[in-house]
């Protein structure tokens, strides 16, 4: 998992400038979380730099993005997952809303995704 993390992040950083050029930064991300033994689902709007506990973890978001031409398009989000009360880290990298099995939170009972980035 952590080397498909490693290859984004070189993949990201390759690209022309022109390509990172058309993201535009949002002010905060939409997360949903899932508790996976009751069925039960919770979303979020966290603030870039903020964080927020959605059932049994504590959920950083660092940075979201959001294609500039359409702002309800395809969002990927930097995010750190922890434990509130250990402080055990679950997750930290880039989610992407289309695609959340791509880079997954890898956790026996949760399950956290993005949805889309807020602009404003």
């Amino acid at each position: 998992m952590k080397r498909l993390a490693a290859a984004l992040t070189a993949f990201a950083l390759a690209m022309p400038g022109w390509a990172q050029e058309q993201a535009e930064q949002g002010t905060a991300a939409v997360l949903r979380a899932l508790d996976k033994v009751n069925g039960h689902s919770l979303d979020a709007e966290v603030a870039i730099g903020g964080s927020a506990e959605m059932f049994g973890l504590l959920v950083s978001v660092h940075d979201c993005r959001y294609p500039a031409e359409n702002p309800t398009g395809d969002a990927f989000a930097y995010l750190s997952v922890r434990d509130p009360k250990n402080g055990a880290e679950h997750f930290q990298g880039w989610m992407i809303a289309s695609s959340p099995a791509l880079n997954a939170l890898d956790h026996n009972r949760y399950d956290v995704w993005v949805i889309r980035c807020k602009s404003s």
